[in-house]
């Protein structure tokens, strides 16, 4: 016994003393357990804030609010969100900005929270995507709103109208806080946000004309809730009548939808370019 007992000490100090001695000879170095207790840690510098601008997009409806539906049942939520899609992949694609949707599932938002959750992300824009809808089915093309008191004519005074009766679907207990906030957040919006709108609308309808049928007003404005946010300039793309069925079939293409959304990215970076430092845009 007390020769097998001796053989086997043999043995774990012969692994001890490889496992501590290096190559050559010096202690404590070959084994990794022993480098990690006689190392410091290495020093880690702490990761610098991503200061790229963040750009939010917000796929219109959801939910139980199907948003406007078109001549062949197609829901305007389902393009909203395909849309945003498409376009949140364009403006990842050049790495110069942070991209978030309001919703990237088919879920209800009501139209305080999605201006909440811009605030909350701090985004230096806010891109709201629809669908049009019209009683007239020859109406087509598209057009890109900016937030105003006063609305620019009556189509868009009752498209303001219509997207901001979106808050029927949201619980009735809420409805009157909702418009108080709403209410609250667009009288304390910024002169320098309303600018910023302007330009980033501008930027968009001319990088849209290029590719696409515009409407004969292409740039109104109207008091629409989503784009009440003080101090984040935004727009809302009506990007075509479902009630129309070259629009709507357009819509439903992938590759038309593609294209949509690479001259809004264009628009951004035009913004971007021209711009002097957007309300949330700092270095």
């Amino acid at each position: 016994m007390l020769f097998r007992r001796h053989v086997i000490t043999g043995a774990a100090l012969g692994v001890w003393l490889s496992g501590v001695l290096s190559p050559s000879g010096t202690p404590g170095l070959s084994h990794p357990a022993a480098a990690r207790t006689s190392r410091h840690p290495p020093h880690r510098k702490p990761a610098r804030p991503d200061r790229r601008p963040l750009v939010l997009i917000d796929p219109g409806h959801g939910g139980k609010d199907p948003g406007c539906i078109g001549a062949s049942g197609t829901f305007e939520k389902h393009i909203a969100l395909a849309a945003a899609r498409a376009l949140r992949r364009h403006l990842q694609a050049g790495g110069r900005y942070r991209v978030l949707l309001t919703r990237d599932s088919d879920v209800f938002i009501p139209l305080q929270g999605r201006v909440e959750i811009a605030r909350r992300a701090g985004a230096a824009l806010f891109i709201s995507l629809h669908a049009n809808a019209s009683t007239d089915r020859s109406a087509h093309g598209t057009c890109v709103y900016r937030f105003a008191w006063r609305a620019s004519d009556a189509r868009a005074a009752s498209m303001a109208k219509w997207e901001n009766s979106a808050e029927r679907f949201e619980d009735p207990g809420l409805r009157g806080a909702s418009r108080q906030v709403l209410h609250i957040l667009a009288t304390l919006m910024r002169r320098e946000t309303q600018v910023h709108a302007a330009k980033l609308q501008q930027a968009l309808v001319k990088n849209l004309a290029t590719h696409l049928t515009m409407l004969p007003v292409p740039a109104p404005h109207a008091r629409f809730a989503v784009l009440s946010a003080p101090d984040i300039p935004g727009v809302l793309v009506e990007m075509g009548f479902l009630t129309n069925k070259r629009d709507e079939a357009a819509l439903r293409s992938p590759a038309h939808r593609d294209r949509l959304a690479r001259s809004i990215r264009l628009g951004v970076d035009r913004y971007f370019a021209v711009a002097a430092r957007p309300v949330r845009w700092r270095s």
